[in-house]
């Protein structure tokens, strides 16, 4: 293949893109902010250290969020990427190491958590809302060619995963009394969320961005992928 075929991008095109992924971030930040109130309030009460450990995410994930508003606040976005994606990276691994502490700490320990019904519906709420996130973030991630919106989507739908596990595990423990199953499934998460945050410090999540360029100019956005204008890409 001879190289990248490049999107062509009006700068009004791209202006929409960069203020919808601004207000992307914002909304999962306020999103999250209250989820993570809310299920550390709930977990406090209900002795759930999945509760707790789940509110605690809602705050990296809010991190994450507040790096894409960092970057995206900027005249120039494209500058800061390179940054952007190494903090995100980090935020995936401090994901990774809380998970699996607390999944461990959970396993030693054998502690059966007391009912929360609070932190099943936050939980179920998150279910709901995070995939349109993730759907959203991606959908303007690679039509923009941005690895960090790429990367952040990644974040929110490891937050789906965990938000699915913590319903799982609630309602296992509440039914059944398998308290194990919810640390379990979270050290798969941990798992993944480490593979993602190198992918994120190399700058892997660009594979298929549009790599958009301004009419008449070359991109330097993301590096080098192949977009699905070209014909070769299959």
């Amino acid at each position: 293949m001879s190289g990248p075929v490049l999107a062509v991008m009006s700068p009004r095109r791209r202006a929409q893109l960069n203020r919808r992924s601004l207000l992307l971030a914002y909304a999962t930040a306020g999103y999250n902010l209250v989820e993570g109130i809310v299920a550390i309030a709930a977990g406090a009460a209900a002795s759930s250290v999945a509760l707790l450990g789940f509110g605690l995410d809602s705050f990296v994930e809010v991190s994450s969020a507040l790096v894409v508003i960092w970057q995206f606040r900027s005249r120039m976005p494209e500058a800061r990427e390179r940054l952007a994606l190494r903090l995100i990276a980090v935020s995936f691994f401090a994901l990774a190491a809380w998970v699996t502490t607390d999944a461990v700490r959970s396993l030693i320990a054998a502690e059966q958590p007391g009912a929360a019904p609070v932190g099943i519906a936050i939980a179920a709420t998150s279910v709901v809302v995070m995939p349109l996130l993730v759907w959203a973030k991606r959908r303007t991630g690679r039509e923009l060619g941005s690895a960090t919106v790429v990367a952040d989507s990644m974040q929110t739908m490891l937050c789906t995963y965990l938000s699915a596990i913590v319903l799982v595990g609630l309602l296992l423990n509440a039914t059944l009394g398998w308290w194990w199953a919810d640390p379990v499934a979270a050290l798969v998460i941990a798992a993944v969320a480490v593979r993602e945050g190198v992918q994120a410090w190399r700058g892997d999540q660009c594979d298929d961005c549009a790599v958009p360029a301004p009419i008449g100019a070359a991109s330097d956005g993301c590096a080098g992928p192949t977009t699905a204008s070209d014909p070769g890409h299959r």
